[in-house]
C-alpha cells in the first residue's frame, strides 16, 4: 500500500553526519531515507542475522529510537554506525511520542528498534506507530529476525496455525485462569516467559492443559541455544528439578488432540453437573446443564444419573 506524506511534512536538509556502516569488512554508504517512521527488526542474539537493508536504514536515519540504548549501542558499534540514539520504552509518555511525530513531520527519518527482534511484539512501540498513522505519516517495516517465528520453525509442532499470547500473568491463579481461556484455541500456543518463572509456569500449564506436547526454546541464535521438547508434565518435572534456566525463553504448546478435547469436555460436563446436583433433582440438573452446553438432554441425563449413583 502506498503511503503519502501530507503537506505538513517536508524534507529538511540532510545532516552533516556521514551515513555509513561497515559490513563484511567493507565500508558502505547508506541510501538516503524519505521522512517517516521505520520499524526495524534487529538480531535476537547473533549479530550476523541483521539484514543489509536494516543496517542501511539505521545508518541513514536521523535518530534511532531504542528500548534500551545500551543494548542497541552494541549492535551499532559492531557495524560502525554513529546515528544518535533516543530512549523510547514502555515508560515513554504521550509528550515523548508527540516530539517524535513532530520530528517526522519536520522531515526527519526515525528508526524504531527493540532490544532484540521485531519491534511491537511484546513491546511498547505500537503506541508510536499508532500516533504516526493517526497523523498520516509514513510507517515502513524493515523485516528481519523474530524470536516467535525462530522458535516455531524448530519446534516440530504444527506451523499452519499458531497463537501468540506473549507473557502470562505472574501470579499462579491468574495464570491458570488465562491458560484455561486460551486452551481451546486451535493451533500452537506461543508464550514468552522470564527464566525465573519458567518452572512455575510449566507446572501451571501442565495442570491446566495436560499431556500436550511442548517446547522450551532458550537463548535462540546465541552460543548456548537450547531446544527442549516433551510433554508439559515432563518439561515441568525437568525444570522443577533443574531450577530456573538462564537467558531468553520462548515456550510453545501444541494443540490438544481429539482425545484430549473429549476428555476436557467430559470433565467440564461432570463439573457442571456436580454443581447443579447440589441444588436440583437429577432431571432438573440435567436439563439446566444440557441447555447451557447445548448438548442432548438424554445424554446429559444419563451422565447425571451415573454421577448421582457414585455419590456416597
Amino acid at each position: 500500500m502506498t503511503q503519502r506524506i501530507d503537506n505538513r511534512t517536508r524534507r529538511r536538509e540532510p545532516a552533516a553526519r556521514a551515513a555509513t556502516f561497515t559490513a563484511f569488512g567493507l565500508a558502505a554508504e547508506a541510501e538516503p531515507l524519505a521522512p517517516g517512521l521505520y520499524v526495524v527488526a534487529t538480531p535476537i542474539g547473533n549479530l550476523k542475522d541483521v539484514s543489509f537493508r536494516a543496517l542501511s536504514v539505521l545508518a541513514a536515519a536521523d535518530a534511532i529510537l531504542a528500548e534500551d540504548t545500551r543494548v542497541t549501542k552494541t549492535l551499532l558499534a559492531h557495524y560502525g554506525i554513529t546515528t544518535p540514539l533516543v530512549a523510547y520504552h514502555e515508560h515513554s509518555n504521550e509528550a515523548v511520542r508527540e516530539r517524535m511525530v513532530h520530528r517526522i513531520r519536520e522531515g526527519q527519518a526515525l528508526a524504531l528498534v527493540s532490544d532484540a527482534g521485531t519491534p511491537l511484539v511484546s513491546d511498547p512501540g505500537y503506541k508510536l506507530v499508532q500516533a504516526a498513522i493517526a497523523e498520516g505519516l509514513p510507517v515502513t517495516p524493515i523485516p528481519g529476525p523474530s524470536a516467535v517465528l525462530t522458535a516455531l520453525v524448530v519446534s516440530g509442532l504444527p506451523t499452519d496455525r499458531f497463537f501468540f499470547e506473549g507473557f502470562l500473568p505472574p501470579k499462579s491463579a491468574a495464570r491458570r485462569a488465562r491458560l484455561a481461556e486460551i486452551a481451546s484455541i486451535p493451533g500452537t500456543l506461543m508464550l514468552f516467559e522470564g527464566p525465573h518463572r519458567l518452572p512455575e509456569m510449566l507446572a501451571d500449564a501442565a495442570a491446566v492443559l495436560g499431556e500436550r506436547q511442548a517446547v522450551v526454546a532458550r537463548e535462540l541464535t546465541k552460543m548456548f541455544e537450547t531446544i527442549r521438547r516433551g510433554t508439559l508434565p515432563d518439561l515441568a518435572e525437568t525444570f522443577a528439578k533443574e531450577g530456573p534456566p538462564k537467558g531468553e525463553i520462548v515456550v510453545l504448546i501444541g494443540e490438544a488432540t481429539k482425545e484430549m478435547r473429549a476428555g476436557e469436555a467430559d470433565a467440564m460436563l461432570d463439573e457442571k453437573l456436580a454443581a447443579a446436583l447440589k441444588n436440583h433433582s437429577i432431571k432438573d440438573a440435567a436439563a439446566l446443564v444440557a441447555a447451557e452446553l447445548d448438548l442432548p438432554k438424554r445424554d446429559v441425563y444419563a451422565r447425571a444419573l451415573a454421577l448421582a449413583r457414585k455419590e456416597p
